[in-house]
């Protein structure tokens, strides 16, 4: 990597985990939990530009969750989201970068990534950090690891949509149009 692509790739990683994070501390658990919306995520629509933005978002995925470990307390367990939370932005980012020229289609590599890998281990990190119930119902958790990850399949990727789609899409083509991202646009701008 030149260290144009080292600078790049650290200040996405940088933005990510200061964006996961503060929207934690000042907004509770909306970028984690059994409901999520990691507004971080937007940055995923970086892998439209350039593949330095597949190193940065993992890396700041992993900072961000490890950081979480500190905060939540969650201990060993939250390693799991350390590996494989940073795995699905890992996944969702590249297969972002490999369809760049079809940007719409891109975007769902984050939103299928997460939905997939997420809710695989989200029940075990949960019970340990006492949730016991599915949110806003009154469905628990015990022996229903099944029935949670449909649930979360359902929840994490519909959120995860609603950050690619509703935030990210309009974001990366207001990114094409600037000049530092004009020349590596997916869109093909004027």
């Amino acid at each position: 990597m030149s260290s144009k692509s080292i600078a790049r790739a650290g200040v996405i990683a940088a933005a990510y985990a200061a964006s996961t994070l503060v929207v934690m501390i000042f907004l509770g658990n909306l970028a984690w939990g059994p409901v999520q919306f990691r507004v971080s995520e937007v940055l995923c629509v970086l892998a439209l530009f350039t593949p330095d933005a597949v190193v940065g978002l993992t890396l700041g995925c992993v900072i961000a969750n490890v950081a979480n470990i500190a905060l939540s307390g969650t201990g060993a367990l939250g390693m799991l989201d350390v590996v494989f939370g940073s795995a699905a932005t890992l996944v969702g980012a590249l297969v972002t970068w490999k369809l760049r020229r079809h940007p719409a289609v891109a975007l769902l590599g984050p939103v299928i990534a997460n939905a997939c890998i997420v809710p695989a281990y989200l029940p075990i990190l949960l019970q340990a950090t006492g949730f016991y119930t599915i949110p806003f119902t009154s469905i628990a958790l015990d022996g229903s690891w099944l029935f949670m990850y449909v649930f979360g399949l359902a929840s994490t990727g519909a959120g995860e949509a609603v950050i690619m789609y509703v935030l990210g899409y309009p974001l990366s083509r207001s990114l094409s149009r600037t000049p530092y991202f004009k020349d590596m646009s997916p869109f093909h701008c004027k």
